[in-house]
């Protein structure tokens, strides 16, 4: 999905062989460790080929050959969620300045390193939007309540089906925008043919949403969605409040993510497996606590930090200015 991403933008884009290494079962290692060692050997190929002077780390695994082979050019780390998992923690090692998303991740890293907090970069076209602009592109009015329900970049299947279960309750006193992802997109007719017709138009459903996320960001009043690490500059630059619903079956940093926004009033969390009972009533108990949605609100709009783009862009230029590092950059 990230090649489609970033041909999309036009910029160029070579993948690197990898794989993960934490947490796999014994018959899958050795696949694994091939791949990264493919990896290591694609990383050195291309860094002969550019010669960058600049190295960007955001991820996992995958930028651990690279980190590898880019010794001893100037690196920068930026790390999305709160908490980093193994490899972003592997890569730390190797970086020269880390960009974090939010204070609380200091403590994830040895003081001798040089850490800033920036917040999380969020895209152009999301930072165009607002409330009145949003609801004109769904169609939806001013005084309507609107609750927006997606997942992660593929969608999340258990989301989509607790949303669907209860979805005439749903629609009964609100607008909802669900963005399903593709694989679930084949389910939606029968879903949609089942509704009756007068609430048909206050279901917006859609496989996936580029630019037009931030549509749907600006109009919501709630947000259903996972905790991924995009939830801590969306959610905050829009003051949306949220239930969040993170992803049981990775590594435990979703939980770490919905905790954070959670535990300032920015959010409430349902786990996954208790989302199908436990969706409606909190939508309805959420949506009719106004005190409660400001409040929500207010926390979530004190959480942003809208130049973190910026933040980023002159720490990368720093790098690249230093005396043995002038010119090029290139990001993994």
């Amino acid at each position: 999905m990230e090649k489609d991403l970033v041909t999309r933008q036009q910029i160029p884009f070579r993948g690197i062989p990898a794989a993960g290494v934490h947490g796999v079962g014994l018959r899958a290692l050795p696949g694994n460790l091939l791949r990264l060692a493919k990896g290591t050997l694609a990383s050195r190929k291309i860094l002969r080929e550019f010669q960058p002077d600049v190295l960007f780390f955001t991820g996992g695994y995958v930028a651990v050959p690279m980190a590898l082979m880019g010794i001893p050019r100037n690196s920068l780390l930026y790390v999305p969620d709160i908490e980093p998992g193994l490899a972003l923690k592997t890569l730390a090692r190797f970086a020269d300045c880390i960009a974090v998303t939010a204070e609380e991740s200091r403590s994830f890293f040895p003081a001798s390193k040089r850490i800033v907090v920036t917040g999380y970069p969020l895209r152009p076209e999301i930072l165009k939007w607002n409330r009145s602009r949003g609801r004109e592109w769904f169609g939806i009015a001013e005084d309507e309540k609107v609750l927006l329900v997606f997942g992660g970049s593929k969608g999340a299947h258990s989301i989509n089906q607790a949303v669907w279960s209860v979805l005439e309750g749903l629609l009964t006193n609100l607008h909802v925008i669900h963005v399903t992802g593709q694989a679930d997109w084949p389910l939606v007719d029968a879903c949609r043919n089942q509704l009756p017709g007068e609430w048909l138009s206050r279901y917006h459903v859609f496989p996936y949403l580029h630019e037009e996320m931030g549509a749907a960001l600006a109009a919501a009043d709630l947000a259903v969605c996972r905790a991924g690490a995009s939830t801590l500059g969306e959610l905050p630059h829009f003051g949306l409040p949220a239930i969040l619903v993170p992803y049981p079956y990775a590594w435990r940093y979703q939980k770490v993510n919905a905790d954070y926004l959670a535990s300032r009033g920015a959010a409430v969390v349902v786990e996954n497996d208790r989302l199908a009972d436990e969706l409606l009533p909190t939508v309805s108990q959420l949506m009719g606590d106004e005190n409660q949605m400001k409040a929500m609100r207010k926390a979530m709009l004190d959480l942003a930090q809208p130049h973190a783009a910026e933040k980023i862009a002159d720490l990368l230029r720093e790098l690249a200015q230093s005396p043995a590092q002038k010119g090029r950059l290139t990001t993994w």
